[in-house]
């Protein structure tokens, strides 16, 4: 099981650490680290650094594609090199998934038209740009498409995903291997549950920063 997990300059880390906790314990998993070139790359935040270890050209074909988000996903989508690269992926892949804004990604490349799909809430309108049909749902299903909605519902659409290949108990296990069982101070997760003020602070946050 191939995993071909995408990083790239300005991504958000929890969007692929996530997904990598869970889908790395698949059985006979494989993952590689896959950028523009073989190197660091920097988060959005510019504290941390993920390697990757694989470039674009190394990697012509996986069982599952992650792509993650974050603001560093504006530039890609625009980037023909990167979008060929999805689509060529995406044609042998069993799973096509995202996390956050890398749905915007897998849109820009013509994988989301006519399909329902999520992202970050605050660019759920841009879906429509890409031909596809929004939805605040957390893990968005569409054949062999799943997107997920933003940064920690990755770890849902992995053991979502864990579950359909190797079965709901390999998956509960994971979920118990990595104590998934999130207990928050706070019931505040989503622009339906946040005060007003919280969702229009982050709103105004996200536009200064063009996301």
């Amino acid at each position: 099981m191939k995993i071909a997990c995408f990083v790239f300059e300005g991504i958000t880390a929890l969007d692929i650490v996530g997904p990598y906790e869970v889908l790395q314990r698949l059985p006979d998993a494989e993952v590689v680290f896959v950028g523009k070139e073989i190197g660091p790359v920097r988060t959005d935040t510019k504290s941390l650094a993920l390697m990757a270890d694989a470039a674009m050209g190394d990697v012509q074909e996986a069982d599952v594609l992650v792509m993650p988000g974050g603001f560093g996903t504006r530039p890609l989508e625009h980037d023909t090199e990167v979008l060929d690269w999805v689509r060529a992926i995406h044609a042998t892949t069993q799973w096509t998934t995202s996390v956050c804004t890398g749905s915007l990604v897998l849109g820009a490349a013509g994988i989301l038209n006519g399909k329902r799909a999520t992202t970050h809430w605050t660019s759920l309108p841009r879906l429509v740009e890409f031909g596809a049909e929004p939805t605040g749902e957390r893990v968005v299903p569409q054949g062999k498409i799943v997107t997920a909605a933003g940064v920690s519902s990755g770890i849902d659409m992995a053991l979502w995903l864990t579950a359909q290949i190797a079965g709901d108990d390999w998956a509960k296990g994971v979920q118990l291997s990595i104590e998934y069982d999130p207990q928050p101070p706070f019931d505040c997760g989503s622009p339906e549950k946040a005060p007003p003020e919280i969702t229009q602070f982050l709103r105004d946050l996200m536009a200064e920063r063009d996301l």
